[in-house]
């Protein structure tokens, strides 16, 4: 695409932007052959389709429907747009048997108070939790944190510090977050509802770790009225 006049963005190489004299630009997307662009002059989009068609031999690159495994959905009438994972977790549930699990409202509730001192000791206890699918379930939530559901960044940003070695509190704690899901699958980003500019949000838990007694901090990054970005760091 560089040849095209398009630069790879700084933050994300994935991304290319190409601007024109008139104030115009174009954002395009590249991921594998996952494929999104955005601009406003149409004739810039259809230029940008023909230069596509020659190198890729397609002749698709209509309303874009999905990336990455996220459903978009519009209103063109009130400018809204959602994205969406309900399918994916949908089969994260079905996967590790929790389709019928009993829901609940929160990600993480108040009661878990992880630490390593839950870790297992003994041999076969060990032994006996190699058989549950702990990292599995987790990088399965985090690949939906990371696209779609701000709501559950703590709570697997907690998770994941024991990864390597996990009691069976742990696993329950992992349990409830799928089970938050069971109620939440269609629960999406819309974006459209808000003025176009960045809003940030920001907190901590104040030394909230157990065992290092050190603060998680979180913000929410927000643009058009959508969540754009939600870092959660012990």
């Amino acid at each position: 695409m560089v040849i095209h006049g398009y630069t790879r963005t700084t933050s994300d190489h994935y991304v290319f932007v190409k601007q024109f004299f008139e104030g115009n630009f174009i954002i395009l997307l590249l991921y594998v052959d996952d494929i999104l662009f955005v601009g406003h002059d149409m004739s810039k989009i259809a230029d940008l389709r023909k230069e596509l068609r020659k190198v890729l031999c397609y002749e698709g690159f209509g309303t874009a429907k999905q990336i990455l495994g996220m459903h978009i959905s519009r209103d063109r009438s009130s400018g809204k747009l959602w994205l969406s994972q309900e399918m994916y977790i949908e089969k994260i549930l079905d996967r590790f048997n929790m389709g019928n699990a009993k829901p609940v409202s929160s990600p993480l509730a108040f009661h878990f108070k992880l630490s390593s001192k839950q870790c297992l000791t003994s041999k076969k206890e060990k032994e006996e939790m190699k058989k549950v699918p702990y990292s599995s379930v987790v990088g399965s939530l985090m690949y939906s944190m990371v696209c779609t559901r701000s709501d559950i960044a703590h709570s697997v940003g907690v998770v994941s510090r024991f990864l390597s070695n996990l009691g069976k509190e742990h696993w329950n704690a992992v349990k409830w977050i799928l089970r938050y899901f069971r109620g939440t699958s269609k629960v999406c980003l819309q974006f459209g509802t808000g003025k176009s500019e960045l809003v940030g949000y920001t907190d901590a838990d104040m030394a909230g770790d157990i065992d290092s007694q050190k603060s998680t901090l979180e913000y929410l990054m927000t643009f058009a009225g959508g969540a754009i970005s939600w870092p959660s760091r012990l």
